[in-house]
């Protein structure tokens, strides 16, 4: 019981659409950084060569790129307030989820053969909504079922909640007799 209860808190602090990022995607990470009182945005461009809990969410990715011949690697947490997008760039052929071998690697060697793919379409994270409930109809009072309010016309539900209302204090009144 407690773990379905987790589960949905879980839940309701993941983002509603993400992309779905593999390793070996080449990726640019656009995550938000407070310098003062003030939000900038910052881009990071970079190798998946991690991806951890896809379906959690604490789901995280590690980034590698190397600048000025130093390799330099980033950990995100995927449905975190702070990473604003995550958009993937290239698309390449892998055949393991952890691609730490690139770190010892420099060069030809390092390059990882790119796939053809949808940029467009696997960048395309519209949220889907809920379908709303219809309104129109009258929300049923307490203790009556929604099929039968429906059966029922509008004058009749205002004389069901009156009748409700002046048993009530009878009801009262014969609990404190007893």
């Amino acid at each position: 019981m407690s773990f379905s209860i987790l589960k949905q808190i879980g839940d309701a602090q993941k983002k509603k659409a993400v992309v779905d990022v593999r390793s070996g995607d080449t990726v640019r990470v656009t995550q938000k950084i407070k310098e003062g009182g003030k939000f900038r945005l910052q881009v990071f461009e970079g190798v998946v060569i991690r991806v951890e809990r896809k379906e959690s969410h604490t789901a995280r990715i590690v980034v590698r790129k190397v600048t000025s011949g130093v390799g330099v690697e980033k950990s995100y947490l995927i449905h975190s307030p702070l990473v604003e997008k995550i958009e993937i760039t290239k698309r390449s052929k892998v055949r393991r989820n952890n691609l730490s071998y690139l770190r010892e690697r420099s060069g030809k060697s390092a390059r990882l053969s790119s796939k053809d793919f949808d940029r467009a379409a696997v960048n395309d994270v519209t949220v889907e909504e809920e379908p709303e409930e219809d309104t129109s109809k009258e929300s049923a009072p307490e203790g009556t079922s929604k099929e039968v309010v429906e059966e029922k016309s509008a004058g009749e539900v205002e004389e069901t909640k009156a009748e409700k209302i002046k048993e009530e204090p009878k009801d009262k009144v014969e609990e404190e007799k007893a």
